[in-house]
């Protein structure tokens, strides 16, 4: 789409919302979160929730956002390409995502690409640190990272969209409304991200010293969403949660002579859910069928391809029941049904079901405990007990003390088990120890969280070169994980003048227990700034990203690394009060034009920019 055609588009969206402007729109006066376990269970664990005003300021993708403000460590193979996340120094595939309370990960490989995913479209996106397994199931390891889409009942008709047009062709559309009453509640979005993607590399040149270039790096992401929700009457309530989406991106070549290829995957998600509330006892069933595929064109100008589909059909049963005032138990009980076939890994079933068992305790006001247990059953692989005992004791006014032990585990994928050649059918599951102390402290404006935590990984998943020059997975690793995490948070009004500060730090030490060696892709320091300033209709803001060098191999030879990188953007934005809200904002990308990668031979951009138009009516 060329920028005449941008503008172009931009105006007649503009000639539809004058129609609208004269709804009416009342306070928020009743939410009804997605994922009610992440608040009832997290009170002795560290949880960061990202709104609506700092997933604005970011780049549409999940990559930039939780970059930028989270201790999360992202590894890209290049700008838009395959994302993937370490938290806690884990794998990728030790990262649970969770959409409106069900585990996303993929089935075929256990992760999920975080460049696919655009932060726009969730209402609020939480990171909880730590294990969550005995709730979340597999890959809870590390952490859990919450995408919800909350429904709200009032009478309301509200619209928000954003455009964006940025370097290298990058165009991002964004639109959602709500519309609800007091029964009903509706949900409707759609968002678009593509670009050409050809970004100049800093500083390197062929060998006739011709300028290199980031080249068969197109994108193209698109997503449509629609969530509704029902009230028979107070305690009876049906909602339906769906998403579909496409991406169709080609893959950065490394070097000129390269063949170019391209990747197209998507998914469709659809979950219903019912809440009732029969006095003591609280129920909550939830029914989901997951769809994701994926084709991989080796060569772009042929129609051969390799690919390989998952469908996974969901049931789960919540109770939770008010023994007492001050002690509430659930008992959950799940089945999964995934049915899975590729040109890689043939075709597969696979049954697993599991039972859950937690007790929460308030004792006063201030001390809270949790204790949980899980058992999964299937044929495919014989799984641990899994337990997570927390606790959180609020001493005072400004300090609060939380305790939290967790057995957490990973299954083996398709991938693991049946890839064509090289999988193994008799892997174990991953199981991991962890402990952690967090300390809260709160001063009037000022939150600071300081969290400790170590973990035992066993039966780590590797794959190996085998009989033949076979790779295959094996159960060999075992892993010691430690290390610290900050977060800081600071607002202060004086008068109209708003000011805002926030800061991470993760400091991470993840060895292989044999050789001691830093696990490869994983920072010892990672650290993000931000402060913003706002009054009246203008507000500003400086971001700042720091990752330590890592290790690329597992001997962590020192001449085969990823030097570290200091990274800044800085934006801009005045709301010229039209309609509810007209935001016209601009963003400077790698402030300072800073030549760096996150993987070897996989340049990033330098200095880029982006302008932006929200609208809220």
């Amino acid at each position: 789409m060329t920028l005449k055609r941008f503008f172009a588009f931009c105006l007649f969206l503009m000639c539809q919302i004058i129609l609208g402007q004269n709804d009416s729109i009342t306070s928020l006066k009743e939410v009804l979160i997605s994922d009610k376990n992440l608040k009832k269970y997290s009170a002795s664990q560290s949880v960061l929730k990202l709104n609506d005003s700092i997933i604005n300021k970011n780049e549409a993708l999940l990559t930039d956002l939780l970059n930028f403000n989270s201790t999360l460590y992202f590894k890209e193979y290049g700008r838009g390409m395959l994302s993937t996340v370490s938290f806690r120094g884990t794998t990728s595939s030790q990262t649970a995502v969770i959409w409106n309370g069900i585990n996303i990960n993929s089935q075929m490989n256990g992760s999920t690409d975080f460049n696919t995913i655009s932060g726009s479209d969730y209402n609020s996106i939480s990171v909880k640190a730590g294990g969550g397994s005995v709730i979340y199931g597999s890959g809870a390891v590390g952490g859990t990272v919450h995408l919800n889409n909350d429904l709200l009942f009032f009478n309301r008709f509200e619209n928000n969209l954003k455009l964006d047009y940025g370097s290298f062709n990058t165009i991002g559309i964004n639109y959602k409304t709500s519309i609800s009453s007091k029964k009903w509640s509706t949900q409707i979005g759609f968002s678009k991200n593509s670009s050409t993607n050809d970004y100049k590399y800093l500083n390197r040149y062929t060998w006739r010293g011709e300028q290199r270039w980031n080249q068969n790096g197109q994108y193209d992401i698109i997503t449509l969403s629609a969530n509704a929700g029902y009230k028979f009457n107070e305690n009876h309530i049906l909602k339906l949660y769906t998403q579909t989406s496409n991406t169709d991106r080609n893959t950065s070549l490394i070097t000129e002579s390269e063949t170019k290829s391209k990747y197209i995957n998507g998914f469709n998600r659809n979950l219903l859910e019912y809440d009732g509330n029969f006095g003591k006892l609280k129920t909550n069933f939830k029914t989901a069928y997951i769809f994701e595929n994926y084709q991989y064109f080796a060569d772009n100008s042929t129609n051969n391809f390799t690919y390989g589909k998952t469908e996974n059909l969901i049931t789960k049963l919540d109770l939770d029941y008010n023994l007492f005032k001050s002690t509430q138990i659930n008992a959950i009980v799940d089945y999964s049904r995934t049915n899975g076939y590729g040109s890689s890994f043939g075709s597969h079933l696979r049954e697993i079901s599991s039972a859950s068992f937690l007790i929460r305790q308030g004792v006063g006001e201030n001390w809270k405990n949790k204790i949980g247990i899980r058992k999964e059953f299937t044929s495919n692989y014989k799984s641990p007990v899994l337990f997570n005992l927390g606790s959180s004791y609020k001493f005072n006014d400004w300090y609060n003390l939380k305790l939290n032990v967790s057995r957490n585990f990973r299954i083996p994928t398709y991938n693991d088990l049946y890839w064509d050649e090289g999988g193994n059918p008799n892997l174990k599951p991953e199981s991991s120890y962890q402990g952690e102390i967090g300390n809260v402290f709160t001063f009037k404006n000022f939150t600071w969280t300081q969290n400790f935590y170590y973990m035992k990984i066993t039966d780590m998943l590797q794959w190996v070169p085998g009989a033949n020059g076979i790779w295959t997975p094996q159960n060999q690793d075992k892993v010691n994980s430690y290390g610290t995490e900050t977060l800081l948070s600071w607002k202060k009004s004086y008068g109209k003048n708003i000011f805002a500060a926030n800061t991470t730090y993760a400091y991470t030490v993840s060895q292989d227990e044999k050789t001691k060696n830093q696990i490869f892709f994983v920072p010892f320091h990672k650290a993000t700034g931000s402060v913003s300033y706002s009054r009246n209709k203008m507000s500003a803001y400086y971001q700042i990203l720091y990752n330590g060098f890592v290790y690329t191999r597992a001997d962590n030879n020192p001449d085969e690394i990823i030097n570290d990188y200091t990274i800044s953007n800085i934006g801009i934005d005045y709301d010229f009060k039209f309609l509810d809200s007209f935001k016209l904002g601009f963003q400077v990308l790698n402030l300072f034009n800073k030549d760096y990668e996150s993987l070897e031979n996989r340049p990033m951009p330098g200095r880029n920019f982006n302008m932006y138009l929200t609208l809220k009516f």
